[in-house]
């Protein structure tokens, strides 16, 4: 069974998901504040994407996927009225989302999961203009949408789960991964992403070093294992006794920036150190770890293959 999807707000993120859930087989109603700008942005779509295609980042037979599944609603109520799933893509202000959430839950049917793309705003706040709010949910993808295969899936505390596992379904379809948060400020990619940047900044501001050199760090150090590896595995590997030593070298001139998180602290007591003991974060058995380390020498190697053959990026 085809499923019948709603993308409201044809931006660059609401477009790149109407051609992530169209590659997919979703048949996709693309709508905004008037048609005219809907299929604009449609039109916008057919031509990015052949040249996707042409770059070798799409399918051959992409664009007529595209040009097949997806097709410019008169309307947001035309568009979500016979929609399985509904993804909201409009501007970050609360206002609007409001205004926009009472419209698609009063005109969609009354068993749609409608999902916001929001990476900012509370779902739970945004969750008051929806009529059965137990349908709705965070569906957060990144940009740019069709090359980022991971989406945040964030239900409020009155979610129903049957919605989130739907919802996951339909993401999976796609070929991205989930990962399901609390609700939040800022949820969980944005925490993350924003802690690295301010101490990044910090560096900056107390002269330690240039933008230019702390970038060269982190995509050349910590940066390269971050596409295999999260930041739990990686400290597993390290040994957190390793890690509990070097929170306490950076408490030396900084005792309140990196206080020892209690959660390290008590595995480290325990006795549980990574995967040299087979027990810490991820608990990794240790008979694992040949299989482990051989996978992750593999893994630096070819992504080192791959920059070298992409060559520098193009910032100069």
């Amino acid at each position: 069974m085809t499923l019948n999807v709603a993308i409201v707000g044809s931006g660059y993120m609401g477009g790149g998901i109407a051609q992530v859930l169209a590659l997919s087989g979703a048949t996709v109603a693309l709508s905004d504040v008037s048609a005219d700008i809907a299929e604009e942005n449609l039109q916008r779509l057919i031509v990015e994407s052949r040249e996707f295609v042409s770059a070798g980042l799409f399918p051959e037979n992409a664009t007529e996927t595209i040009e097949k599944n997806v097709h410019a609603a008169s309307s947001v109520e035309e568009a979500v009225a016979d929609a399985d799933f509904i993804e909201e893509a409009v501007p970050e202000v609360l206002e609007i989302k409001h205004d926009i959430l009472a419209r698609i839950s009063a005109a969609a049917r009354p068993d749609a999961i409608i999902g916001s793309n929001t990476s900012t705003i509370s779902i739970g706040e945004m969750a008051m203009a929806v009529q059965s709010p137990e349908r709705f949910l965070g569906v957060h993808f990144s940009n740019p949408s069709p090359f980022i295969p991971g989406v945040e899936i964030i239900p409020h505390t009155g979610t129903s789960e049957a919605v989130v596992a739907a919802a996951r379904e339909i993401v999976h379809a796609t070929g991205k991964e989930t990962a399901v948060v609390k609700d939040v400020t800022g949820f969980v990619l944005n925490r993350l992403q924003y802690a690295l940047f301010h101490e990044a900044t910090q560096l900056v501001e107390e002269g330690v070093a240039s933008p230019e050199d702390i970038d060269t760090l982190v995509r050349t150090t910590f940066g390269f294992r971050l596409p295999f590896f999260g930041p739990f595995a990686i400290a597993d590997m390290a040994g957190l006794d390793v890690y509990n030593f070097c929170y306490k070298s950076l408490q030396t001139d900084f005792p309140e920036r990196f206080a020892t998180p209690k959660v390290l602290s008590d595995l480290v007591e325990a006795g549980k150190l990574g995967t040299k003991t087979g027990a810490g974060f991820l608990d990794v058995p240790a008979e694992r770890t040949p299989d482990l380390i051989a996978y992750r020498n593999k893994a630096y190697v070819l992504m080192q293959k791959l920059i070298e053959d992409l060559g520098p990026a193009p910032l100069r």
